[in-house]
């Protein structure tokens, strides 16, 4: 079976007959069954409902119905994301009884672009740092001791072994981007707003962002296509009409201008991440793009107020269940709760002012004289690094921010981000590198066009975990 097959051909071959859809979501169950229980992406499979829905779209298909562009594809979403009659825990034990009646508006949409949804992925309790203790650590494939990239780890790494065709994730300090970078895949952050959060469970409202994490950029920009749009059910959801960000994702990058702050990268990044990046923005110059220097800002003052608005906004998503059921929360997230309780609303104000001050900055670097299309920089200064089951799982202890210095101002700000493989580390495990592109509000087709481009010329998304 293809397994590391690209979502967006495995939806032209089931289109074509090449391929039925009952045979694919087999093997992809039976996939999960063999690696899962090593790797633990999963929180819930549902098999039964997943084998119902491709012979559905096996039939359709034979009567010549179409039903979208995702016509009986198998995916898995993570378990923040609403799923009628299905169990949605946000990796958290105050929410393992929690039973949604009703699908959110992403679900929805997937399945009436006739996804084929394989089940629930698991993620950090709350879609924050640690783990509940009584709940599975989803574990690297491509080196079990070390990180898989925070809240959306399940979605990073059923994407990367093959047990999904592609996954959804959420970002709110990182989150969409830790894991793909982790994991070898791509992720997109949209812009804030521009996929409805109705029915996915909150960390930060107002930073919170839902996205794909795939195996390629034309697969994100295809799932992307699909989820992306204006929801009456979600006041916040962005009412212009969607960019078609698949017209033009082959159009390349000529003309294209790419800003780099590259003495920024080498002093703030690992030196093998900031060769990595700095090698992938001399690539894309070659193909055509124009690279522009730009002066970028020092965060460090204002990645240290994200906590701040974190905790605070995440006591008031979890009102519903904390303090009342506090004890029912794991100690990593429960710390990080209490934290939100204890802050003033001075503490917040001050916070916000920083991140005004953040997004003010970073507007300059866009639409000064430089004129930029896109940002390039790291997803992360760091490779994955090595982790413990006390860290995950224990206090919170100190929040270690200088690993979001290249993710919170784009959740600051909401600016679309996508990350792609662009490398590998020396070593007995080699481990994936990523570059990040940011693009202006609401141009992901520009971040698509650019990251297609790279990829197409390059084989770093070609590279799978061994298992």
């Amino acid at each position: 079976m293809p397994y590391f097959a690209s979502l967006t051909d495995i939806a032209a071959r089931i289109a074509t007959g090449d391929i039925a859809s009952v045979a694919l979501t087999e093997a992809q169950l039976a996939r999960i069954d063999a690696l899962d229980g090593d790797l633990k992406a999963y929180a819930t499979v549902t098999a039964e409902q997943a084998l119902t829905d491709a012979r559905r779209a096996d039939a359709d298909r034979a009567a010549g119905r179409c039903l979208g562009p995702l016509h009986g594809v198998p995916i898995a979403v993570k378990d923040l994301c609403f799923t009628k009659g299905v169990r949605t825990m946000g990796g958290t034990g105050a929410l393992a009884d929690h039973m949604p009646n009703h699908d959110a508006t992403v679900v929805t949409r997937l399945r009436e672009a006739g996804a084929v949804i394989l089940g629930k992925l698991n993620l950090t309790e709350g879609a924050m740092g640690g783990y509940h203790p009584n709940l599975r650590i989803p574990v690297n494939p491509w080196d079990p001791g070390v990180w898989t990239g925070s809240s959306s780890s399940g979605s990073g790494v059923a994407t990367a072994v093959g047990t999904a065709y592609g996954t959804l994730g959420s970002d709110t300090g990182g989150s969409i981007r830790f894991p793909a970078s982790a994991c070898g895949v791509v992720g997109l952050k949209p812009t804030w707003g521009r996929v409805s959060r109705h029915g996915v469970l909150a960390l930060a409202d107002s930073l919170d962002h839902v996205g794909p994490i795939t195996r390629t950029v034309a697969d994100a920009a295809l799932m992307f296509s699909v989820i992306a749009g204006a929801d009456a059910n979600d006041p916040t959801s962005i009412p212009t009409p969607v960019a078609d960000v698949l017209t033009s994702i082959a159009a390349g990058v000529k003309g294209l201008r790419i800003g780099v702050d590259e003495n920024e990268i080498r002093s703030n990044a690992d030196p093998q991440v900031a060769e990595a990046v700095l090698t992938a923005i001399r690539h894309l110059e070659q193909l055509g793009a124009h690279i522009v220097a730009v002066n970028v800002p020092d965060v460090t003052d204002f990645v240290a107020a994200w906590p701040v608005l974190c905790q605070t906004e995440a006591v008031v998503a979890h009102a519903a269940t904390y303090p009342s059921r506090r004890n029912d929360y794991g100690p990593w997230f429960r710390d990080w709760l209490d934290a939100g309780a204890r802050h003033t609303a001075v503490d917040y104000a001050r916070a916000h002012h920083l991140r005004l001050a953040c997004n003010g900055l970073f507007r300059s670097v866009f639409e000064t004289d430089s004129g930029i299309d896109i940002l390039a920089c790291p997803s992360m200064p760091n490779p994955p690094h090595a982790v413990s089951p006390d860290v995950l799982y224990g206090p919170m202890g100190a929040f270690a921010g200088a690993k979001q210095r290249y993710t919170v101002p784009f959740d600051y700000n909401g600016y679309p981000t996508l990350s792609l493989p662009c490398g590998f580390t020396t070593g007995e495990r080699p481990l994936p590198l990523s570059l990040q592109l940011v693009s202006r509000p609401l141009d992901e087709a520009t971040l698509c066009r650019a990251g297609h481009a790279y990829e197409k010329s390059t084989e770093w998304h070609t590279r799978h975990p061994d298992v």
